[in-house]
């Protein structure tokens, strides 16, 4: 499982993190169809291993993702005819759905260029953390589309509708701290300090019970599209189902707080070492 197996993409494993990577940048992590197939297989292949707690995505050299390869994505594979193109979209829209529901929780570590079809993996990560002179931009309205792949779906949940239109309308650029401003990420740093505040945060995670983690990730993903009601009702199932799957990590918990008086939930996690 090395950049030989796969030759869009490749990751690195250490202290339970996985650094999962773009892998073109020749062409600046453009998305073509051998990157998504190739994606699915590498984030399939490391769902479940226990030496990995966090799985960050970033991208080789100076860009993040430039979105969708115009050439072979779009070009090429239209030319083959309807059923290719709807191959295309499949693989593509399948990684990134499968990135939404990991069983990880996941980071975008935006370190440069981030364009359209990037926005599908971006939105796909639980956070999201840029360099400050990375670049974000819905650029199909340039070329002559509407930023279809879910691209205008992400710019209306995570942008107010002032900035989501303006945003796809104009085509403009914006950095990594108007990103973080208009809340397309949760920070901007400097570039010199990204990787480092990120491993911080994958730390943080961590530390934290990874039955918990996963249901909280679910749960912050459907309740938005719910009533309030309705949102009340899927909790108490979802957190019957975490109780069910791994109660004694819950009861360890309340022990160390309770009993022990070893760690206080509002100021970190207890000590998930000592579960029983």
């Amino acid at each position: 499982m090395s950049k030989s197996q796969w030759s869009t993409v490749s990751h690195t494993i250490e202290d339970h993190i996985a650094w999962v990577r773009f892998d073109r940048p020749e062409k600046r992590n453009a998305m073509n169809p051998t990157l998504n197939r190739e994606m699915a297989e590498l984030l399939d292949s490391i769902e479940f291993r226990d030496d990995v707690g966090v799985l960050v995505l970033s991208g080789a050299g100076e860009a993040w993702s430039a979105g969708m390869d115009l050439k072979e994505y779009f070009r090429e594979t239209e030319a083959k005819g309807f059923g290719a193109t709807r191959r295309a979209q499949r693989d593509a829209y399948t990684w990134w759905r499968r990135l939404r529901w990991y069983q990880k929780p996941t980071i975008a570590m935006v370190n440069g260029w981030c364009f359209g079809g990037g926005y599908g993996p971006l939105f796909a990560c639980d956070l999201a953390f840029a360099a400050e002179d990375a670049k974000f931009g819905l650029s199909e309205i340039n070329w002559g589309i509407l930023p279809g792949g879910g691209a205008t779906k992400v710019a209306t949940e995570l942008l107010s509708m002032r900035d989501a239109m303006y945003h796809a309308l104009t085509g403009e650029l914006i950095d990594g701290r108007k990103a973080a401003e208009w809340r397309l990420v949760n920070e901007a740093v400097p570039p010199a300090q990204l990787e480092a505040r990120v491993r911080e945060v994958a730390n943080v995670l961590l530390q934290k019970n990874p039955v918990a983690l996963k249901a909280t990730k679910d749960a912050v993903r459907r309740v938005r599209e719910m009533t309030y009601e309705n949102a009340e009702d899927y909790l108490i199932r979802a957190q019957e189902a975490a109780n069910s799957f791994d109660n004694n990590g819950r009861k360890e918990g309340i022990k160390q707080f309770i009993d022990d008086k070893s760690y206080k939930p509002g100021l970190g996690a207890y000590d998930k070492s000592k579960r029983r």
